[in-house]
Order: C-alpha cells, then structure tokens, then sequence
C-alpha cells in the first residue's frame, strides 16, 4: 500500500468504530461493555459521546487536562483486535482495558485488582497475527503505571499472568465433552500460578505490541473460577475505573 492510500484511509472514518483522526486522546480506556462506557465517562472531568456504532461505543474527555477517550470492544478477542487496530490507525497510542474476571488463584478473592503483566493466548485471534512462540504481554510503562496507580489509591491488587480464552461457558463441567481436558488445563494455570482469566488481553497485547503501541489491563474479580463459581458479585469495577484514570495521570506527567 502507498503512503497516499495510507493516509487516505487514515483519514476515512474507521468502518466499525465509525471515528476519524481527532475523535479521540492518545489514551483510551477499554472496557467490553458499552454500557459501561458512560458510567467510566463520569469520572472524567468533562466527557461528550463522539459514537456509537455495533458494540464500540466511544466518549472522549479530560482528566486534569489530559485528553482521553473511552472506548467499548464488545466481549472477546475477535471485536477487540478490531478496535485496537482502527483506535491506533487514528492516532491512538496508549491503550488500558478495564474489565472483569474470574480469580484462578484462591488467594484472589472477589473485590480484588488483577493487573495483568501478559497473558496464556489460549483463544485464536492472535495466532491468525503471530506464531504461538510470540509472547502476549502487557507494556512495562502502562503495567507499572497501574500498579503504582492501585498503591496510591490503596486497592488491593495482584499482578500477574492472566488466561485469555474466547468461550466463557468453559469455567465448570456444563456438560462440554472435553471437560476432562479442560479441567487439566485448568489445574496447569493453577499451578502455573496465573492470577486471572478473561476474555480481551491477548488480542489486546499481541495487536498493540505488532502496531507499535502501548497496552495494559486491569481488571475487578467477580467470580471465583477455581471454585467452578465465574460470577460472585460485580464489585471492584469502580476501582478499577479509578486505578486506570490514575494510571493514566502518571503516565502523562512521565511525558512531560
């Protein structure tokens, strides 16, 4: 492709995320649910709706006099791929995804912050980017930024290794006729001492590692998945709402 047709294209509305060059801050949050984005837009300073087009759902706003953007990706690896690509082809360069997910570990417990330094790629979007050997792991300055951001603000937090899969209905028997292998595995990430499992990261960190941008995650427990139990309760969100915002402010004083 030519530089003239990169530009052209750069400059076109993006087909899914229906948003142009300008719509949104360098930094943008992602959370799967558009629901959510409104709720994660009150924390902002001042925040309008720029779009909202299928499941991407996009705010933009100021912190502090910092410009961000918050934008939904849908559940799963596949509409998150999608809107990383079409975020960094309008100049976006920072990414935090603010989800939920299960705790592997048992001294995880529902409330907690899990923040994910890289993730086991056991869902197919990424291996259609990169080979299975290519590492899914988060960005070192955004990683610190929420761990740091969680310390300040006194959440208690994990970091660690975090499982990225694209069925959610894997987590118990449910009558799946590889349960059997599934509880192996389930067991190896136990022991691997991973933190978490979710269903966004490793398209999230093998996308922006490929396009040259930056990617954390941090992510509310509301299910125990080592006890067969994927939803608790939905606490911990607003944490992790106020853990990436600050994340964000330490990021961009960094820069200045």
């Amino acid at each position: 492709m030519t530089e003239k047709k990169k530009k052209k294209n750069a400059d076109e509305l993006q087909y899914h995320i229906h948003l142009k060059p300008g719509d949104v801050g360098r930094y943008v949050i992602l959370p799967g649910d558009p629901g959510r984005v409104e709720k994660i837009a009150s924390f902002f300073d001042e925040a309008e709706e720029v779009a909202f087009n299928r499941e991407y759902r996009t705010y933009t706003g100021q912190v502090d006099g910092i410009r961000l953007s918050c934008t939904s990706t849908g559940i799963g690896c596949p509409s998150t791929a999608i809107a990383v690509e079409e975020l960094v082809a309008i100049g976006a360069d920072t990414f935090i995804r603010v989800g939920t997910s299960g705790a592997v570990q048992r001294h995880v417990d529902v409330g907690h912050l899990c923040i994910t330094t890289a993730a086991v790629r056991e869902e197919g979007t990424s291996h259609q980017y990169v080979p299975p050997s290519y590492p899914a792991v988060a960005d070192l300055d955004v990683t610190w930024a929420l761990r740091e951001a969680a310390r300040r603000l006194g959440f208690t937090h994990h970091t660690g290794i975090g499982h990225c899969k694209d069925a959610f209905f894997i987590e118990g028997e449910h009558g799946i006729p590889i349960a059997e292998q599934n509880e192996a595995l389930w067991n190896a990430w136990r022991r691997a001492r991973v933190i978490s499992t979710s269903m966004e990261s490793a398209a999230l960190f093998v996308v922006s590692s490929i396009r040259g941008s930056r990617a954390g995650e941090v992510l509310a427990t509301i299910g125990l998945t080592w006890l067969d139990d994927p939803i608790v309760a939905k606490v911990g969100i607003d944490d992790a709402i106020r853990t990436a915002i600050e994340a964000i402010k330490i990021l961009d004083g960094l820069e200045r």
